[in-house]
């Protein structure tokens, strides 16, 4: 049997953005998942998992080493989503903490809830030779053989659906918020396009809600505001701290310091604060200066998952005929709908 072909790093296909779901008889669509990046090489007893980044991540997901060391192919690259279900839903979050130094936090995590891989392409066969040159259609169906015979049994690697019917892809769309990211289509006839955009784009749903700031965080050493903390009311009348916003121009950030300065007032939020730095914060410090709830702004936004919005959200307007207590948490309910039905 031959050497595996493709050693990591292999950098993976990505995807450009578009606003709606392209039509027509050369596309695939797959579900967006909601979780980390994974490229898996296994050569013998050789399992290596690798981010998008180009990072080794076999260390943090050692359950999905072994799953993956179970399977009865020796040889295989696959291309794929790590995931972690808990609840019959999908944490992000979980997945974040699985990202510890100590391996025996690590471990803890994993014996609690186990991650799983839902892949979505192959890059090697068993016989160790590179696919990457094949067209998708190609690769799908060889990735439908290997899935048939090695992945029945084991489901900690889970296949992704796929279909050629846009009317379905718009089904997936509706179910956008929780753990679906968005929808893919690729290409049927391209080649495996590594580091490229050429081949894929990706869809997410926009949406737009009222949000009341409850704070803000100055820029990285600069006495100019960073970034605007927001919330929602819940219905006990507690403000909880949902997400941020950083997009302001340049030629806004003085005025928009000097208000928020003078509003400067405690506590801010009621319920959920802010922590200290993490994926919800473009800051690197994890100060944070609470406001008087006055303030109510528009937002943007693509994801509402675990209580927060995903990315950092973009400011429609400012809302002065709203009254802050109108803004709830019911603008964003439904946002977390469960998807695993789907595998």
């Amino acid at each position: 049997m031959k050497a595996l072909a493709l050693k990591p790093p292999v950098p993976p296909m990505e995807a450009r953005t578009v606003d709606q779901i392209p039509s027509g008889d050369e596309w695939q669509y797959e579900p967006k998942w909601d979780g980390f990046r994974c490229l898996a090489f296994r050569e013998g007893a050789e399992v290596h998992l690798q981010s998008k980044a180009g990072q080794p991540l076999a260390r943090y997901f050692p359950d999905v080493v072994a799953a993956l060391a179970r399977l009865t192919a020796e040889r295989f690259v696959l291309d794929g989503e790590l995931v972690i279900p808990v609840d019959a839903a999908l944490s992000f979050d979980e997945l974040q903490l699985r990202l510890h130094p100590a391996a025996s936090r690590v471990q803890k995590l994993a014996a609690a809830h186990p991650a799983m891989m839902v892949v979505f392409d192959i890059l090697a066969g068993e016989d160790g030779a590179s696919l990457m040159g094949l067209p998708l259609r190609d690769r799908r169906e060889q990735l439908e053989r290997f899935a048939d015979k090695h992945l029945k049994t084991n489901g900690a690697i889970r296949l992704s659906p796929a279909t050629l019917k846009v009317f379905t892809a718009n089904e997936w769309f509706e179910k956008v918020g929780g753990d679906l990211d968005g929808v893919i289509a690729k290409l049927l006839d391209a080649p495996y396009a590594s580091g490229e955009r050429t081949a894929m784009v990706k869809v997410k749903q926009i949406r737009t809600v009222d949000c009341v700031v409850g704070g803000f965080r100055y820029a990285s050493g600069k006495p100019v505001l960073g970034s605007l903390l927001l919330g929602l009311y819940d219905d006990a009348g507690l403000l909880h701290h949902v997400g941020f916003t950083s997009a302001f121009k340049a030629t806004e950030r003085n005025a928009l310091t000097k208000r928020f300065d003078a509003l400067k007032k405690a506590p801010g939020f009621t319920g959920n604060a802010p922590g200290g730095p993490s994926r919800w914060s473009t800051e690197r410090s994890g100060e944070w200066e609470p406001v008087d709830p006055s303030v109510v702004v528009e937002v943007t936004y693509d994801h509402f998952t675990g209580g927060r919005f995903r990315h950092g959200t973009k400011i429609v307007r400012w809302r002065q005929d709203k009254a802050p207590g109108e803004c709830k948490l019911d603008q964003v309910e439904g946002r977390e709908g469960k998807s695993l039905a789907l595998l």
